[in-house]
């Protein structure tokens, strides 16, 4: 069994920012030359996630609108009291950011067939960012024959 990993590096440009990996890891799956297998999408962060879904602008606008309605940036967190926490002086307030990845997740499984992403139709590889913008890294590894 073959193994392959890479680091995509991404830049968020805004505070809730959605994007389209897809071709990214498309790319890497046909660096490694994995003709059956599967491919791990992971964040390495604890405020962005990692979701397959349509890449539609509507829909994208939609989940924007659902996690403000369900983790608002402008709630009273726990997390955000820093004077209870020891945390480095410029620690972010983003107790909203983490109660969102917590809904969506940090990773994603995909089946390879004749060194192709098996993913529907209508699907892609969708990288979140809860608390932008930033420079965020994640993790692709492959494995299979």
């Amino acid at each position: 069994m073959k193994f392959y990993a890479e680091t995509l590096r991404l830049d968020s440009t805004e505070k809730l920012d959605i994007m389209d990996i897809t071709s990214e890891v498309n790319a890497i799956l046909k660096a490694s030359r994995v003709k059956q297998g599967l491919v791990t999408v992971f964040s390495k962060h604890t405020t962005t996630a990692l979701r397959i879904n349509e890449n539609e602008p509507r829909l994208l606008q939609d989940l924007k609108l659902f996690l403000e309605q369900h983790a608002p940036s402008s709630g009273k967190y726990l997390h955000d009291d820093m004077d209870e926490r020891d945390v480095p002086i410029d620690e972010q307030v983003n107790g909203h950011s983490h109660l969102k990845q917590i809904m969506l997740g940090t990773s994603e499984t995909i089946p390879v067939s004749n060194g192709k992403m098996q993913l529907g139709t209508f699907q892609s590889i969708l990288f979140i960012e809860l608390d932008g913008p930033r420079a965020r890294n994640v993790s692709i590894h492959i494995q299979g024959e």
